[in-house]
């Protein structure tokens, strides 16, 4: 289908975060008229109060670490004392200042977005929008609040994320029992801070916080650390934990979180007790889908309250879509991103690459940090892990734990997916995520020439290999 760009759409967002940005941007762009509707601030949850301010969190926790691993490259800290006597002077943390960077960090990116938004045409609105029927959008002042705008829209796009998910038995308070949203509040950093649930969120705080200082229990329900992940990057993540000294308890589900005034005390399902400072409930989430008119317009959605959307991000009502955290896709901002373009390219009637699973890149920031992109499993795909320590880059570095893995297709030999953990995993992936876009074969991926030493070599030299593991037949 052809764009036929002297048309003016009107296209109506709900919700500002990473998918609403980039649909807004975008329809903007193609030369829509576009409003967006956002109730806390541009860029929504991921960038300021989630994604952008646990990660700056985590590295200051990766500075943290660094200074203390110096000491294995030969560099050493020192004061001088009385008598000019050395002194090993402490680390510390001022978790004040660092709160107060990362809400300003955090606050600043959202404003950038917004003046850029701005500077694309797009009406900027702050209220409460919900859908009225399927072409047009109330704004109000809150849930059940006053009324005081409509805009009438060929194209909705619904982005509004969702929120932490919170347990009738374990009641965040915002001083002792905890969301992710919470944290940025704590005036120091915590002595002992019990970390409930082992997925991507659970894992990331709890490796921040032990590189931070802090005492850290990460109670898993499950067998491992981040369930659902690859078990060989779960077991590097574990001994990590395990070395720092992280009281990992599996298979253990919290069934009750008390403030105890000076502390917290969780209780498991067996009956024992854990006694802490803090407690962080890191246990999902919950989508952002009541009281914007969904039901009333029709949009099916999920058990879960999740919108049902196919791959170019619409739901089963033709002219509206939904992207993000509200939808029954992967909860990364990136995919929210990408699938916020989709969305309006496609209701614009422009080009698009429909949304696939198979190509979805992602991080966990973890220390080390864990990357895959691709399938990971499966009868016909061929296996081949490269631990990091082989690298000699990682060798300067001193970096011990970590791998890279790469898997391609029986016969053809097409890389279809991989893992990488280790340092900055986040941007060693995108080589193997071009090959797997790109349908390269691992011999094409090992011709690309690398520097040396680096830690990409690892993915050149793992492909290498996999070379001759093709020859001998896969």
């Amino acid at each position: 289908m052809s764009f036929d760009f002297e048309r003016k759409q009107r296209i109506a967002i709900i919700g500002g975060g990473p998918g609403g940005y980039e649909a807004a941007l975008s329809a903007a762009q193609l030369g829509a008229e576009v409003t967006l509707v956002e109730n806390t601030g541009v860029g929504g949850a991921a960038v300021l109060t989630d994604v952008v301010p646990s990660k700056t969190l985590i590295a200051t926790a990766d500075a943290a670490q660094a200074i203390d691993a110096a000491g294995d490259l030969g560099v050493q800290f020192y004061a001088k004392g009385a008598e000019d006597k050395p002194l090993k002077p402490e680390t510390a943390i001022n978790l004040l200042a660092v709160n107060k960077r990362i809400l300003a960090l955090a606050g600043q990116q959202s404003e950038d977005m917004r003046e850029q938004l701005i500077e694309a045409g797009v009406n900027v609105i702050s209220g409460h929008g919900r859908m009225k029927g399927d072409n047009a959008v109330v704004i109000s002042t809150g849930p059940g609040g006053t009324d005081f705008d409509q805009i009438e829209a060929d194209t909705i796009v619904i982005s509004t994320g969702s929120t932490p998910r919170e347990l009738p038995s374990a009641k965040p308070d915002g001083t002792r029992i905890l969301t992710w949203k919470q944290v940025y509040d704590l005036p120091a950093v915590p002595e002992h801070i019990i970390v409930v649930g082992s997925g991507v969120t659970g894992a990331e705080f709890a490796s921040a916080y032990m590189n931070l200082g802090a005492k850290v229990t990460l109670v898993s329900s499950r067998e491992q650390v981040l369930p659902g992940e690859d078990p060989d990057a779960a077991a590097v993540l574990e001994k990590v934990f395990t070395r720092g000294g992280m009281t990992l308890l599996a298979r253990s589900r919290a069934e009750k979180v008390e403030n105890t005034g000076d502390g917290v005390v969780v209780t498991l399902s067996n009956g024992d007790e854990i006694a802490g400072s803090h407690c962080l409930m890191a246990v999902g989430s919950t989508p952002n889908t009541t009281d914007i008119g969904l039901e009333e317009a029709g949009v099916q959605l999920a058990d879960t309250g999740r919108i049902m959307v196919n791959r170019v991000g619409r739901t089963s009502i033709p002219n509206v879509y939904a992207v993000g955290d509200c939808t029954n896709l992967m909860p990364l901002a990136s995919v929210a991103s990408m699938l916020g373009r989709t969305a309006v390219f496609h209701a614009m009637g422009d080009a698009v690459i429909p949304f696939a699973n198979n190509k979805i890149a992602a991080n966990i920031f973890t220390s080390p940090e864990i990357a895959t992109v691709g399938w990971t499993t499966g009868e016909d795909a061929v296996e081949y892990k490269l631990p990091i320590a082989a690298n000699a880059r990682a060798k300067m570095m001193s970096v011990r734990d970590g791998f890279v893995k790469l898997y391609a297709r029986k016969g053809s030999g097409t890389v279809v997916g991989g893992v990488v953990v280790g340092p900055k995993a986040s941007e060693l992936i995108y080589p193997i995520s071009i090959a797997v876009d790109r349908r390269l074969t691992v011999d094409q991926l090992a011709r690309v020439f690398t520097t040396y030493p680096s830690l990409s070599g690892a993915i050149n030299d793992a492909a290498r290999a996999m070379h001759g593991i093709n020859k001998r037949g896969f």
